[in-house]
């Protein structure tokens, strides 16, 4: 389920984010080599993947909605109006805690996060701005998506976290570029095969 919901933001976003990459891209390699920078593999991958995400996130809070639901301020209230395990509960609730991990975890490895507190604040901002928008340009308003972006925001800042630690007791030997490049590499490899349906990642 969450597999259709990628496809259906790269299938509708696809361009932009070739025409995006391709600047980004270009402009960063010809930067590193004009100041005679190492590039580190990982380091752009993250970057470049953030900006892919930014440009997802955009699409999803702009799109036209089909809804005709109603805006909503009172906590909690939609939340309990969805079967747990059914469709509307993955795409509403699982969903939006989901859409907001990454954008936690990024926080987190710009900061250096020790704790999820910046996380906390930054992602509060970011979901309530959306929100805001999304009233404004004739969707709708919901408390509960604040709520649970926040909740994946926290999540996904402590993913960092946790792997920050996990990194301070690794031996000096895989503290090194080559061995997150190859993460990195091993992670994008199973998300493609996830989006291509080669895996089945139960979701």
């Amino acid at each position: 389920m969450i597999r259709n919901s990628l496809l259906e933001i790269l299938g509708q976003t696809w361009p932009m984010i070739l025409v995006c990459v391709v600047i980004l891209v270009t402009l960063r390699i010809c930067y590193l080599l004009k100041n005679k920078e190492k590039i580190v593999l990982y380091k752009e991958f993250l970057s470049l993947a953030f900006v892919v995400y930014v440009l997802c996130m955009f699409y999803v809070v702009t799109f036209e909605d089909v809804s005709w639901s109603s805006s909503n301020f009172i906590p909690f209230k939609e939340m309990f109006r969805y079967e747990i395990g059914s469709r509307l509960f993955f795409k509403n609730i699982i969903g939006n805690i989901i859409m907001f991990m990454p954008y936690g975890f990024m926080v987190g490895y710009y900061l250096k996060l020790e704790k999820p507190d910046f996380a906390v604040i930054l992602t509060l901002i970011v979901s309530s701005c959306i929100e805001t928008i999304q009233l404004v340009i004739g969707r709708v308003f919901d408390i509960d998506d604040i709520i649970l972006n926040l909740m994946g925001g926290i999540i996904g800042a402590y993913i960092y976290t946790v792997l920050y630690k996990i990194e301070s007791i690794l031996p000096s030997f895989l503290k090194k570029d080559w061995f997150y490049n190859i993460i990195i590499l091993i992670v994008s490899l199973i998300f493609i095969l996830y989006l291509l349906d080669f895996i089945n990642l139960g979701v």
